[in-house]
């Protein structure tokens, strides 16, 4: 049977041991991805709740994050669409 360099074929086996581990960091950060993305949604979610008891306590209003301070938004009437 026919056989490469004993040198290429090291240099084909160490290119695919890089590869795959480049392949496995890859699905590992994927799964860190898919679990900082649900920690998103879970932070976006107690936000908008925290929103709503702020709206009822204060009505709309444009919060400065840095000095709590708060200025009223104006309401704006619905507009009617005409179809």
């Amino acid at each position: 049977m026919n056989k490469i360099k004993e040198e290429q074929l090291k240099k084909i086996q160490e290119q695919q041991t890089e590869l795959n581990k480049v392949i496995n960091q890859i699905g590992y950060l994927e799964g860190q991805k898919h679990a900082h993305l649900h920690q998103m949604a879970d932070i976006n979610h107690t936000i908008n709740e925290f929103k709503l008891e702020l709206e009822k306590e204060y009505g709309q209003v444009n919060i400065n994050v840095e000095t709590g301070e708060y200025s009223k938004l104006e309401e704006k009437p619905a507009e009617l669409k005409t179809v």
